[in-house]
């Protein structure tokens, strides 16, 4: 499981010209499942994100977490995340997780995050999804666990 992050001052996900969700201050998580991921990973990813110190302190250094300023979390499924792009010119995608598990198992991610006192917010698993963003910094990192 694998997951691009950013510090965002607002960010905001559409899908058929509607707003299902928006966050300010906080994190852009996109989340990549492949078929081998479990649940146990997914809730890992989560701690790992929410615990994440990319925020800056009063010095102006990453000291600081999601949960530490309690900040917004939007949570977006992205299967193109774990393409094989190793080869050739065109995207594999036989590593991600089939749909329906997929599915699955980004809903249970979801649920781990609704657990812990922050806002969040997520993208629709399947959907032709419009995502906006004001990346701060930029502060972008790659985790995998």
């Amino acid at each position: 499981m694998r997951s691009v992050i950013q510090l965002v001052s607002d960010a905001d996900v559409q899908v058929g010209g509607k707003f299902i969700g928006q966050i300010s201050r906080g994190i852009v998580a996109l989340i990549g499942i492949e078929k081998h991921d479990t649940e146990q990973e997914a809730k890992k990813l989560i701690d790992k994100i929410i615990n994440y110190r990319i925020f800056p302190d009063e010095q102006g250094k990453m000291n600081l977490s999601l949960l530490s300023i309690q900040g917004g979390l939007l949570l977006i499924p992205q299967f193109t995340l774990v393409a094989e792009t190793s080869k050739g010119t065109r995207p594999g995608f036989s590593l991600g997780m089939p749909p329906e598990q997929g599915k699955c198992l980004f809903e249970t991610l979801l649920a781990y995050a609704k657990s812990h006192p922050l806002l969040i917010q997520h993208g629709q698993f399947g959907a032709d999804m419009k995502v906006s963003l004001c990346n701060e910094g930029p502060v972008t990192f790659i985790l995998q666990v």
